[in-house]
């Protein structure tokens, strides 16, 4: 329950990345995306990395899709296979955002506290918190 608690207020805080018309979950997905070579992740690998299903991630990608974030892309050789790329504007978006996020981040956990959360985080990953 406490851990519950914890993402609660994690997520609330985060929620000032609002100021780039983003939520915390959008941040997440353009982070994921920006993490690839070529922006692009299939649907169900974005899903399982952020602990979603197909059909969760694809209801917060619709909104994603209308502003320009993110746009879709058909799989030349598996017409089942749609990939989610990052758009142009999203990539300026996330860019922004990530300033703002690494500020929250810096409030959150102090360059101090770092050294104490090694041990969480290595829980935390096992627990299947690896987003990376």
């Amino acid at each position: 329950m406490n851990l519950t608690k914890i993402n609660a207020i994690l997520s609330r805080r985060f929620d000032r990345l609002s100021v780039h018309g983003i939520s915390f979950n959008d941040f997440m997905i353009l982070y994921l995306l920006s993490q690839h070579s070529d922006e692009k992740m299939r649907r169900v690998d974005l899903a399982e990395k952020i602990g979603l299903t197909s059909s969760g991630v694809t209801r917060m990608l619709v909104p994603m899709e209308k502003t320009g974030l993110v746009k879709r892309e058909a799989s030349q050789r598996d017409a089942r296979v749609s990939y989610v790329m990052l758009t142009p504007a999203g990539r300026l978006v996330f860019e922004e955002a990530l300033v703002t996020a690494g500020y929250l981040s810096q409030e959150i956990i102090s360059a101090e506290k770092i050294k104490k959360t090694i041990g969480l985080a290595e829980i935390v990953a096992e627990l299947g918190g690896d987003i990376a």
